[in-house]
């Protein structure tokens, strides 16, 4: 299906424009997301660098509290008594002065005798190790495990003296829970969620509820992912960071950092709404610019279209409007011209053409015809003498009826031509007895001497039709045919059969002829064509042909070839039927 240029122009540039605006809004867009998870990631590393900044005061504070208590003569007092009930009973005092969540008393060798956690007193070997940690410095963090909950850690060691010639009493461990209260400072110090494993063992976290059982499962990924991983949590997309605390040393303590980038990239959001309502405006400016392209250039085209078909159609009288752009106004000026010119050509050709055509006709009738007088002057100058015999006479006057003859069939040949397109004169027929009527037309003509006919024997069908110019245009194929067959070296036969289908009525002409030539068989059905026949003018097959299309049908050439030529005679039964429906109807005007 062709599609119209305005049509096109109106969807390339739209597609365009579409095409422009979507590419801009997807750069923009995945521009803002990488710099959206670019930020995200550096917020992410801030909050690695934060927390261990917190974690390093939490430890300096743990170990200045945990160095005034080992300074306390009160406690290295209760040390000296090296009595374990004694040093249970009297650490309470100072596991509530320390003000910590998790306090320890151990011997000089580290080995735990009192351990106090949440107000009460714990048996030391529900720590999950059995001596405190032995830290290296103040600024690394220690970590110890009790009853499920994770404590963060410093050890200062007791001396009897001073520290550098006194005598080691033991150790005093002092922590602070890692719990959700230090998630929540850490989370709101680094603007980030944060969730706190041991040994890969949730303990503490900022995340809502609904999250926690998600974690849970999802903790392999979590921990083992590298930084500004992506992650979801009920359809909320977060990227996080693992970081490890507690160095070598054990319990295993990692923190995990997660931060929102559907919350990160609300303002992402917004911005696209906002892009894609302005992309949608200018996609109508963009289409009301390209209709108003659209229609401002091919408006102009679509006149000069209408000129071409009009004169295509051989109206030469069109006139174009002179509108549109310089160019297109120059196009139409130059259409102009060549309609001029054509109009100017064309009538010169018709004219030509016309003198051509009675040139041709003129040279071929004036050649017939005088073939016919020739004859005719010739047998009567004979018929004059005395010494010509009574049956010599008989056949001069053969001859003079011949050419006379033939001469009448030239003149009705050319009346028929002049006059078909009028009204036909309807009768009703029986087309059998109209074939055997042309057959017998034929049989009295010269070049059917000897010419076999046989009507194959077919249905007996009448209609309404001009039954004299049907048995015209039959009688012409029935020549046609004697005089191709009569090149041949056998008898001439001609065949004649009736066909009825269901649309048309068909007349088969056959004949055992050399078959048409290759030269006029694409104008055989023009006028004046003729070739290797010693008379005739050519237009007993342009005449068959005008008489069947006035009939609804036409004349093809079946099959052509040595020994067999077909030619179909064709009449249309709908055009049958209206020529019946006009024949009631005269009959019912008469009758009226």
């Amino acid at each position: 299906m062709a599609i119209r240029m305005r049509t096109t122009l109106l969807v390339c540039l739209v597609s365009i424009s579409f095409g422009v605006i979507a590419l801009t809004l997807a750069i923009v867009h995945n521009v803002l997301q990488k710099q959206v998870r670019g930020d995200i990631s550096a917020d992410l590393e801030r909050s690695i660098s934060t927390l261990h900044n917190i974690q390093a005061q939490r430890q300096r504070m743990l170990t200045r509290e945990a160095s005034l208590l080992a300074a306390l003569p009160v406690l290295k007092s209760l040390m000296t008594t090296s009595d374990e009930r004694t040093i249970r009973d009297g650490g309470a005092e100072f596991y509530e002065l320390s003000g910590g969540d998790l306090f320890g008393l151990a011997d000089g060798n580290g080995k735990l005798i009192a351990v106090y956690e949440a107000g009460a007193s714990r048996n030391p070997g529900e720590l999950s190790q059995s001596d405190i940690p032995r830290a290296p410095g103040p600024a690394d963090p220690s970590y110890v495990l009790m009853r499920g909950n994770l404590y963060e850690v410093a050890v200062q060691p007791l001396y009897f003296g001073n520290a550098t010639a006194g005598t080691r009493l033991g150790y005093v461990l002092l922590g602070y829970a890692v719990d959700r209260r230090l998630a929540e400072e850490v989370s709101q110090a680094t603007s980030a969620e944060v969730i706190f494993y041991v040994r890969r063992t949730m303990v503490a976290t900022t995340l809502d509820e609904r999250y926690k059982a998600e974690s849970v499962r999802r903790t392999d990924d979590l921990l083992s992912s590298g930084a500004g991983e992506d992650t979801w949590f009920g359809g909320e997309r977060f990227l996080h960071a693992a970081v490890l605390l507690s160095g070598t040393s054990e319990p295993r303590v990692q923190l995990v950092v997660l931060k929102s980038y559907d919350q990160a990239s609300q303002y992402v959001t917004r911005l696209d709404h906002v892009l894609l309502a302005l992309g949608a405006v200018l996609l109508l400016l963009s289409g009301g610019v390209a209709v108003y392209l659209s229609t401002t250039i091919t408006r102009p085209l679509d006149r000069l279209v209408a000129g071409a078909r009009a004169l295509g159609a051989g109206n030469f009288d069109y006139q174009l409007q002179r509108a549109g752009a310089r160019e297109i106004r120059e196009l139409g000026d130059a259409f102009d011209r060549m309609r001029c010119r054509l109009r100017t050509a064309r009538e010169e050709l018709v004219a030509a053409e016309r003198l051509a055509t009675i040139g041709q006709m003129a040279s071929s009738i004036s050649h017939d015809l005088r073939h016919y007088l020739s004859a005719v002057y010739a047998n009567a100058e004979f018929l004059g003498y005395d010494s010509i015999g009574p049956d010599e006479r008989m056949e001069l006057l053969a001859e003079v009826r011949q050419g006379v003859r033939g001469m009448t069939d030239l003149i009705e040949s050319l009346l028929l031509f002049s006059r078909t397109g009028e009204y036909l004169q309807l009768t009703y027929e029986s087309l059998p007895f109209l074939v055997e009527r042309a057959i017998t037309m034929v049989h009295a003509h010269p070049d059917a001497k000897n010419a076999h006919f046989v009507l194959e024997p077919g249905a007996q069908i009448e209609a309404w039709l001009d039954a004299r110019k049907i048995e015209r245009a039959l009688y012409n194929l029935l020549l046609n045919g004697c005089q191709a067959a009569r090149q041949a070296s056998e008898t001439p036969e001609i065949r004649v059969t009736l066909v009825d289908t269901e649309d048309r009525i068909g007349f088969l002409i056959s004949d055992n002829g050399p078959g048409v030539q290759e030269v006029i068989r694409e104008s055989l059905f023009q006028p004046f064509v003729s070739v290797g026949k010693a008379s005739g003018i050519g237009l007993g097959l342009t005449l068959a042909q005008k008489i069947a299309q006035e009939h609804g049908g036409n004349v093809t050439l079946v099959e052509s070839g040595p020994g067999r030529t077909v030619f179909q005679f064709s009449v249309a039964k709908a055009a049958l039927q209206k020529f019946a429906e006009t024949a009631r109807r005269k009959e019912i005007s008469t009758l009226s």
